[in-house]
């Protein structure tokens, strides 16, 4: 029985043996002293404790790299696992690449000897087309200009192109930026750079956007632009191939620029040119808006001066309006809303004027004029503005001072009409002299006695000029009123007036705390207002009512709780400002 088992033991062993597959296969057993031999050691099982041959007569060029595949078929698994080398022979004649060896289940497992001859190095075919590529000849930067003979203040583009064929391109660095000087310019912000396939110098190239910029001339003549520099990282390709056939790349580095360019921009025309021209270039609408002409005494209108439409938009100042003497008009608030793409400027650019009428009357706004010139048709153009009449419907009335000054002139019939008097009571006239006379004195006093008055008045002025934290009261109080104003404007629109009534609160608190936005919390506000005497009832409203103005823009409401927020902040503002202590 004994016998038996150790029999199949020996059988189940032998065939462990067998299926053990382990050999060494070369790309060719005959090659020139010049040509390169690939050898791969096969195994179908991982084995261990991979032993490489000395390999004696060459010289390895790359490797061992090593490749491991599985895979089910039908069920059944195959196993493939390898070592890999590129040799070149130092020397001709028969060379043999002794074995080499692997441990598998505690058993060592060889490869036969390979046997190799080399013979004398062999002439290489080459491709009269594989000549080397540079990056002299495959690398360009181009600055392309869409107007090179552009009027004054007329958009042009400058757009950096890279154009590469046959290389590999990387890491961007900037030698020298361009400098657009007389211009005004505008980059273009490019969020990724994208290879397109284009035309240059008649063949195909790929290409990308590396940079866009709009300008602006501002003056007439022959404008340079310096020119953009990179260096760029390249990646060339080789006439050499790795172990698994690919073209091996070598890294090197370029510079290039786009060269400088000159634009010849020429003057606008000086025939038809308005008097009131600004610079304005494009195609625009102009408007005069006003947001009421009826007004109450203490309202004020808002007038807007605007201009809408395509063109040099940031460059040029509107025009100002003139109003009579009885409306008080403020100082312009600027707004813009101008995109620029690559074709230049558009949108609108305006000004709002906020003005109180002083009197009771109705006064007009003289019309306003804008011109510009149309590049479309290359002549100037003017668009006016209608008048705009504003009715006062209360105020005091102004005092008519031309009727006071003519009534001066008038001699009463009495006095023109006299008696000539037959009694005469002549006064002897008692003769003075001026010099060292009262007045002579006084008048040669009064030079030294208003040289302490200028001073005075001189250092009471540049002391309100440098109470910086005075005129900030004075103008929040001011904020304060207009924007009280301004929300019982806007009572009929509900989130306008609590805008506008959060607003008068805020710079109510700067007026009389002498704080500033970023002060303004809760405990603060609460704690200034009663250590300045105010009383709890007030303070508690008052916050009360600037938390709820945030609320109420977004709660529903009715015009009813509308106007009693606005009382009520009549009230509590009336009421802090007699408790407030200075």
């Amino acid at each position: 029985m004994k016998k038996y088992i150790a029999a199949i033991v020996l059988l189940v062993c032998g065939t462990l043996s067998a299926q053990v597959q382990f050999e060494a296969r070369v790309s060719k057993t005959t090659l020139g002293l010049n040509e390169r031999l690939r050898i791969d050691f096969m195994m179908n099982v991982d084995g261990d404790n991979f032993v490489q041959p000395s390999f004696e007569g060459f010289r390895i060029i790359a490797g061992p790299s090593q490749q491991v595949s599985q895979s089910w078929i039908n069920g059944r698994s195959s196993f493939e696992k390898a070592y890999s080398y590129i040799l070149l022979p130092n020397k001709k004649g028969t060379l043999f690449i002794k074995a080499a060896a692997i441990e598998y289940n505690g058993q060592i497992y060889k490869t036969a000897p390979v046997k190799i001859n080399v013979t004398d190095a062999q002439e290489q075919p080459r491709d009269p087309n594989d000549t080397p590529i540079t990056a002299d000849e495959n690398l360009y930067l181009v600055a392309d200009v869409s107007k090179v003979n552009p009027y004054v203040n007329e958009p042009t583009t400058v757009v950096y192109k890279l154009y590469f064929a046959n290389i590999g391109i990387s890491n961007f660095r900037e030698l020298s930026k361009p400098k657009y000087n007389d211009f005004w310019s505008q980059n273009i912000e490019i969020k990724q750079l994208v290879a397109e396939e284009g035309l240059f110098k008649g063949q195909n190239y790929r290409y990308i956007v590396l940079k866009k910029v709009v300008l602006y001339p501002q003056k007439s003549g022959r404008l340079k632009i310096e020119p953009l520099s990179l260096e760029i990282d390249v990646q060339l390709p080789t006439n050499r191939r790795d172990m698994f056939g690919r073209m091996e790349l070598t890294e090197t580095s370029k510079r290039v620029s786009a060269g400088g360019k000159t634009i010849t921009v020429k003057p606008l025309p000086e025939a038809g040119k308005p008097e009131n021209f600004n610079g304005a270039v494009g195609n625009f609408d102009f408007k005069v808006t006003p947001s009421k002409t009826n007004l109450k005494n203490g309202e004020s209108l808002d007038l807007v001066v605007s201009v809408t439409g395509k063109g040099n938009l940031k460059l040029f100042s509107l025009p100002k309006p003139v109003v009579p003497n009885a409306l008080e008009m403020y100082d312009a608030v600027h707004s813009e809303e101008i995109s620029t793409p690559l074709s230049g400027m558009s949108g609108k650019t305006s000004d709002s004027y906020t003005i109180i009428p002083q009197y009771k009357g109705n006064y007009p706004v003289k019309p306003l004029q804008f011109s510009y010139f149309d590049l479309g048709s290359g002549t100037y153009k003017t668009l006016r503005s209608p008048q705009i009449m504003v009715n006062v419907l209360e105020g005091p009335t102004p005092v008519d001072s031309t009727a006071t000054d003519g009534n001066k002139n008038k001699i009463t019939a009495v006095e023109e009409f006299k008696f000539i008097k037959s009694k005469t009571k002549l006064v002897a006239i008692n003769k003075h002299d001026f010099f060292g006379s009262t007045l002579f004195i006084g008048l040669l006093l009064l030079p030294f006695l208003l040289v302490p008055i200028i001073v005075l008045f001189k250092k009471k002025k540049e002391a309100m000029d440098g109470d910086i934290s005075g005129n900030r009261i004075r103008m929040n109080n001011k904020l304060a009123k207009k924007y009280l104003s301004e929300a019982k404007k806007q009572i009929n629109n509900k989130e306008l007036f609590y805008i506008a009534l959060e607003k008068a609160m805020h710079n109510f608190l700067k007026a009389k705390l002498h704080i500033e936005t970023s002060e303004m919390s809760k405990d603060n506000v609460q704690e200034l207002l009663l250590s300045r005497n105010a009383k709890p009832e007030a303070v508690n409203d008052f916050i009360a009512l600037t938390e709820n103005c945030e609320v109420a823009r977004y709660a529903p409401s009715s015009s009813v709780t509308i106007q009693q927020d606005f009382d009520k902040a009549v009230c509590i503002i009336s009421e802090l400002e007699k408790q407030i202590a200075y």
